[in-house]
């Protein structure tokens, strides 16, 4: 018998018929795109009004080397940036820390100063461009750069527009890049929703992300349930501070994976819009921008060989395909060759052409939500809706979303569901092209993007220069200042921006916080 499944373990039948479909498909009326519950998209016309952001994800080596990306992505034709940073960076630790070595410049950009953030961005106007920041333990610092820079370059606050992760919830789930422990975590990030709410209106205060949950090993019902288990988690603790879920639901967004099994990929971003706009329901929201989904999506990066990587230009397409036919807002496309090192300028070029061609030539985006109404995709996204309601009805026992990763159940699930994908590819069960089957004789080279390891000497000097040429005794209030209101539970954002305007370092700032919060071991 000829059993198949989705990459969730869904069992798929031979054909689907009206039978199948979920009662709500054949009730009247039929729902329709930008009307609750959103399932089939949150804009009436989808891509008919404004196409979604082309996004390239860069950043590596020093502040000059990455804005030349920049300015290159831009020229052909990306619609808005997005920024990688290096692994000190997003940890809270400078260049010159003795735990940065090895790493500066690495898998992103080394950031330590308001400085390295002018050089970032040079050349570029803040209030005409959108920035995502892919950064959570340090975001908070990072944003306050960016906003910093906005005031220098004279722009209007008010019309800022941009994207920080600042997910913290699944660095304990998933990925690692966390400093302090969760609550005082929680603290910050609701202190970034309070402060952009009040002064950084069209800023997205936090991507709560799927993306690297899928990255480490989850399936597509596992990154719905724990992504939005985590959301549920933020939007409780900003209602415990007493804000209004009308005013800070409508900057949250979330970043979702784009993975190889189109139509359960398709089916997933569906199913989240329909629990997330029934979710904020329940929690009080009445607006209905702040029951909308609006998501951001990515490639994925764990599907990406090194064997045969020009098969990778194949597999990006079919995830972009499935991000586009699912409804998302912005998209990044991965390099043929990130299996191997950085993305080359070539293979960056070919990622996004890869959306221009999907966006121009397809004629995917001619109508909203193109495959509603199919006996399959309604119910596969039905089927993804109930899995996923089961898996958050479990963490909510537990006592949501903090409590589920302190116990270790998310870590340990995402890390059963790695362990049976990867029997399933060693058995021959799972076919990856390429690397089980369909092999080559004779691996053609493909030339790897190489990081000078005198990067962190050039952001050394520059960190000697800052602290020499500043107010010393200023930028020490700063700290005490930041301190203090970390110690009074007041809003940090604004002492930070000031930290950052007086030359303190993200480092500085992280450290201070360390001395208040404590690190989280795991």
């Amino acid at each position: 018998m000829d059993t198949r499944h989705t990459d969730s373990g869904i069992s798929i039948q031979t054909v689907y018929s009206p039978d199948d479909l979920p009662r709500h498909c054949t009730q009247v009326p039929f729902e329709l795109p930008g009307l609750f519950p959103y399932t089939r998209g949150v804009q009436a016309d989808m891509y008919r009004g404004k196409g979604w952001t082309m996004r390239q994800y860069a950043g590596f080596s020093t502040a000059e080397e990455s804005n030349r990306r920049y300015h290159y992505l831009l020229s052909q034709g990306v619609t808005g940036l997005s920024v990688a940073f290096d692994l000190p960076t997003q940890i809270g630790y400078d260049s010159d820390h003795p735990l940065s070595e090895g790493e500066v410049g690495k898998v992103g950009v080394a950031i330590d100063s308001l400085a390295d953030m002018e050089r970032l961005l040079d050349g570029i106007e803040l209030e005409k461009v959108s920035t995502s920041m892919t950064i959570n333990a340090t975001g908070f610092i990072l944003l306050a750069f960016y906003v910093a820079l906005a005031k220098k370059q004279g722009a209007d606050l008010t019309k800022i527009n941009g994207t920080i992760q600042n997910d913290i919830l699944k660095e304990y789930a998933a990925r690692g890049t966390y400093i302090y422990p969760p609550q005082p975590s929680m603290r910050i990030i609701t202190d970034v929703f309070e402060w952009c709410s009040r002064e950084l209106p069209k800023w997205n205060t936090i991507s709560i992300s799927g993306y690297h949950i899928r990255e480490a090993g989850s399936t597509a019902v596992q990154e719905v349930a724990f992504t939005l288990s985590n959301g549920k988690a933020y939007v409780k603790a900003a209602l415990e501070k007493g804000m209004n879920i009308d005013v800070f639901g409508k900057r949250l967004s979330f970043f979702f994976n784009s993975h190889n099994n189109l139509f359960e990929e398709v089916a997933k971003f569906r199913a989240a819009r329909r629990m997330w706009a029934k979710m904020m329901q329940s929690l009080g929201a009445t607006d209905p921008k702040a029951m909308m989904l609006r998501f951001h999506s990515q490639t994925g990066g764990a599907t990406l060989t090194a064997q045969q990587p020009l098969n990778n230009i194949s597999r990006v397409t079919i995830q972009t395909l499935a991000a586009v036919l699912g409804g998302t807002q912005s998209l990044h496309t991965n390099g043929y060759d990130e299996a191997l090192s950085l993305p080359t300028e070539e293979a960056a070029r070919i990622a996004l052409r890869t959306q221009q061609i999907v966006a121009y030539e397809s004629g995917v985006a001619d109508t909203a939500d193109p495959l509603a109404g199919s006996y399959y995709v309604e119910w596969l996204t039905d089927e993804i809706e109930r899995k996923a309601n089961e898996l958050i009805e479990t963490i909510d026992g537990m006592g949501g979303s903090v409590a589920a990763i302190e116990q270790g159940y998310m870590q340990e699930a995402i890390s059963n569901s790695a362990y049976q994908y990867q029997k399933k590819i060693e058995s021959g069960e799972k076919i990856i092209v390429g690397v089980n089957q369909f092999q080559a004789d004779k691996e053609t080279p493909i030339p790897g993007f190489v990081i000078d390891d005198s990067i962190r000497e050039v952001q050394s000097k520059r960190l000697k220069e800052i602290r020499s040429q500043r107010d010393a005794a200023k930028a020490e209030e700063c700290l005490k200042r930041i301190r203090q209101a970390a110690i009074e539970s007041t809003n940090l954002m604004p002492e930070v921006i000031n930290a950052v305007e007086h030359q303190c370092t993200l480092g500085e700032i992280a450290g201070e916080l360390r001395g208040v919060f404590g690190e989280y071991r795991g």
